[in-house]
């Protein structure tokens, strides 16, 4: 099937963990801090981590939209912040009872190969499970970073679900610059 121009494809997997991973927390550098109402600060974590990978979905939200996600109580945006700023964005959603999305995990460039990732996962893991939850999922896709899938895996996640997901090209929009995902050419 080819795609019309402007449009981009990518194919999502849907993954689950039903139980908290064995082990203790594995300490990382830094600190979790919430974000509720600093859309600046948000929006400039979100592009640092995301701009590569075509990350849009925060991007094209009008800053009320994005207002009211982050500043709900059910939902926790945490930046992972330290002496060179923040370094990563986690974002989790409890507004399903008994269940929490992993809607955004993901690193600033210069942090990822460091041991980071997985650190940081497990603290989100120990977070979500911290509350009256049975089931933690998210999903990933190809345009995401190559190393969050098997991230992901080795956390104990599962593979419950794939889609084709089909979007306006954000860079056409004006949602993300046309520099963004240079791997991922414009049509």
């Amino acid at each position: 099937m080819d795609l019309p121009p402007g449009k981009i494809a990518a194919i999502a997997t849907y993954l689950e963990l039903r139980a908290p991973p064995e082990g203790d927390a594995v300490p990382f550098e830094g600190r979790l801090e919430r974000i509720t109402d600093d859309l600046r600060r948000y929006r400039a974590l979100y592009a640092r981590i995301g701009e590569p990978w075509l990350w849009f979905t925060r991007a094209v939200l009008d800053d009320a939209a994005l207002g009211r996600i982050i500043a709900h109580p059910q939902v926790e945006a945490l930046a992972l912040a330290g002496e060179e700023g923040d370094r990563a964005l986690v974002e989790l959603d409890f507004r399903r009872p008994g269940e929490c999305e992993l809607v955004f995990f993901g690193l600033v460039p210069e942090a990822c190969g460091r041991g980071v990732g997985t650190r940081l996962l497990r603290e989100a893991l120990r977070r979500a499970f911290a509350r009256p939850v049975s089931r933690i999922w998210l999903h990933t896709c190809t345009l995401d970073h190559p190393a969050a899938l098997p991230l992901y895996l080795k956390a104990g996640f599962r593979p419950y679900r794939r889609a084709v997901e089909i979007a306006d090209d954000p860079r056409l929009g004006g949602h993300l610059p046309e520099t963004a995902a240079p791997f991922f050419p414009i049509l």
